[in-house]
């Protein structure tokens, strides 16, 4: 009877190590599962620290932008908020700049706003600022006033125009020439991403041989494309792209 019981055992001692190799087996399959998990975690917890970084110092640096702005133009009365579909900070510090050092004789804008009362406040003689909505203009005029400065402000209703999907209607700028500063930051753009390119077809011609022109927003690609064919199209000049919140292109003459 001995040689049953001994199978019996060989038998038991060979279900223990089974046993033994399974849970071995799903013990570093599961220890391998946790860390592939782990890992996750920790790239996620990465990937926000990062983000939370980076949007801190944006905001520090758009924080110092404004202050030097209001340093420099010593705003008197409020003025609406800034970034978002506003100008930031940074941008409105480079018009400023811009305006105060070049000193320009006509400045035409595409897009209304806190930027326009900026380059009055800044010294420019003529501010032509164009905008699609009469409800922006109105509050851009209001500003205008409530800072003591002056602009013309005007309407042009937006309409598919070439490869935009809306631009303003070219007529509105039968008047203009020699334009010493040109600042491209209308219509909003975004999806369409041939929205503002019309500024290259139109105000080209209209540029005075010094003109400057800042285009915001290069950080999408369709105003990115726009700054390098203006660029292009200006062998005498040269251009900038400067790493602001929304990311700004600077053309000046060499």
């Amino acid at each position: 009877y001995s040689m049953p019981m001994d199978y019996l055992y060989l038998a038991l001692l060979a279900a223990v190590l089974l046993g033994i190799v399974y849970v071995v087996r799903s013990l570093r399959a599961l220890h391998i599962k946790v860390g592939k998990q782990a890992d996750r975690l920790a790239a996620g917890i990465q990937k926000v620290t990062d983000q939370t970084r980076k949007s801190s110092l944006n905001d520090y640096r758009q924080l110092e932008a404004f202050v030097q702005l209001n340093s420099l133009l010593k705003f008197t009365a409020p003025i609406p908020a800034t970034r978002g579909w506003a100008g930031s900070p940074d941008l409105l510090l480079t018009l400023a700049h811009v305006v105060k050092t070049s000193k320009p004789k006509l400045v035409v804008e595409l897009g209304s706003g806190v930027s326009t009362v900026v380059m009055a406040k800044a010294g420019a003689k003529k501010v032509v600022s164009f905008d699609g909505s009469e409800e922006y203009a109105r509050h851009t005029r209001n500003l205008l006033g409530a800072h003591g400065v002056q602009a013309d402000v005007r309407v042009s209703k937006l309409a598919p125009f070439k490869s935009s999907n809306g631009w303003y209607d070219p007529k509105s700028f039968s008047d203009l020439k020699k334009i010493d500063l040109l600042v491209v930051d209308g219509p909003e753009g975004g999806e369409d991403s041939n929205g503002r390119y019309p500024a290259l077809d139109v105000l080209l011609s209209k540029l005075s041989p010094k003109a400057i022109v800042i285009l915001d927003d290069v950080k999408r690609e369709g105003e990115r494309r726009l700054a390098e064919d203006f660029a292009k199209a200006l062998p005498n000049h040269s251009i900038d792209f400067l790493d602001h919140e929304k990311g700004t292109a600077v053309i000046r003459p060499k």
